[in-house]
Order: structure tokens, then sequence, then C-alpha cells
């Protein structure tokens, strides 16, 4: 965090999360091969990581690929599984217990974050980080048919995949898209949803401050 002034506010989401959206088209504004941007979006999800974290927020969960995405072309599909290698080995040098949550059946799912697929802790485990890796809403969804036999009257929350994963209280979508894209439908139910128009290699922590600001003015009610 160094120089970077973190400011206050009176009321905090206590679980975040992250949808880094942008990337091929902030490389193809820049003459890039689409794939080259994938690179560019880890240093700012660290940074995000440690503003978060200097915070107090308890808990944030990143989208880093789903299934659809790895119907892109095979150069798009390595770049991506690289970053979020790349992204993890990085946070192992954090304070954090990751857990990363994805179809591990698949040969697209990054062998390298298999030891993660359980909750590990790095440093001292003081903020739950959750990663999405190779995920898909309906995969997620299943789990509760596979896991419960398909009998009735059971919680469908704690038989999902991602069922380690709380309910996500705030958003934020950079990008400039105004959708979830699948994303953790269970546990964002209720969650408030802000975008970002600028692309997600372009991250200043005002982007957040920004988001922060709005839930302020927020009724968090719950449907009550």
């Amino acid at each position: 965090m160094n120089s970077l002034k973190v400011p206050k506010f009176k009321r905090l989401p206590r679980h975040v999360g992250i949808i880094p959206d942008g990337n091929r088209r902030w490389s193809t504004a820049r003459g890039l091969p689409k794939h080259a941007g994938y690179k560019y979006g880890i240093a700012p999800g660290l940074e995000l990581y440690r503003i978060c974290h200097a915070l107090g927020i308890e808990e944030m969960t990143f989208y880093g690929f789903t299934q659809d995405n790895t119907k892109r072309p095979a150069e798009q599909t390595r770049a991506f599984q690289r970053a979020c290698v790349e992204a993890v080995e990085k946070l192992a040098e954090e304070d954090a217990e990751l857990l990363v949550v994805g179809n591990t059946d698949s040969p697209l799912f990054p062998k390298e974050l298999l030891p993660y697929t359980k909750r590990v802790k790095f440093g001292r485990g003081s903020m739950r980080v959750n990663f999405l890796v190779n995920y898909s809403w309906n995969w997620d969804l299943s789990y509760f048919y596979k896991n419960n036999n398909g009998q009735k009257g059971s919680n469908i929350v704690e038989h999902i995949a991602s069922s380690e994963i709380s309910r996500i209280d705030l958003i934020v979508r950079w990008g400039g898209r105004r959708r979830l894209s699948g994303f953790l439908p269970v546990q964002s139910i209720y969650s408030d949803f802000y975008v970002v128009d600028e692309m997600w290699p372009d991250f200043k922590p005002e982007h957040f401050f920004s988001a922060l600001e709005w839930y302020q003015t927020q009724d968090v009610t719950l449907g009550g």
C-alpha cells in the first residue's frame, strides 16, 4: 500500500465480489493481441486485495474464468489460465485464506491450482479470498443434485459446489458491462451491483473507493 491513502467508511461490505472484465478490449485498443491483456490484470488484482485487506473487509471473491470462456481461441485460453496461476502464486506471498472453486474434472482447470480447492492459509490467513476458475453456474448448482440425490426439503446452499463461499454484499464489475455473467447466482441474490466503465487493466484505487462511497447510500434490507 505504501503511499496510497485509504479513506475511512462508516459502513463496509463484509464480502465483496469482483468481476475484472475488459482485458481483451483493453488490448485491442492498444493494438495488442487479444490474449495479451490478461497478464496486465494480475497486478490490479493484487492491489485491490491489499486495499480490501487494509480496509478490514473480511472476504472477497474474484472471477477468474468461466467454462464458457474456454470456448475462446486456444491462445486466449492458455493466457488466462497462466494469469490465474500467476495470481495465486503472488497471493501466496500475502496474508489470506485462499479457496479456488471450479470444475476440476475438466482438463482446462489448471492443475497447479488443485492444492487450493481446499482452503489454504497464507501468512496469518486473516482474510478469506475465493477465486473462481473454470467456473460455471450450472456446474455449481448441479452439485445440489449430485450430493443430495435429488431429495426434496434440503437446503440447496449447503450442497452446491460453492457452499463454502458466503453471501456477497457488493459486486463491482469493471469494463462497463451491466450483467453478472453467471457470477455465483446463490451468493449474489441480494448483492448490490456497481459498474466501473474503465477496463480492468486500467484499474485505479479510486474506482473501488467510488463503489464503496455509493454503497454507503444503499438500503440493505435483504428483502425485509
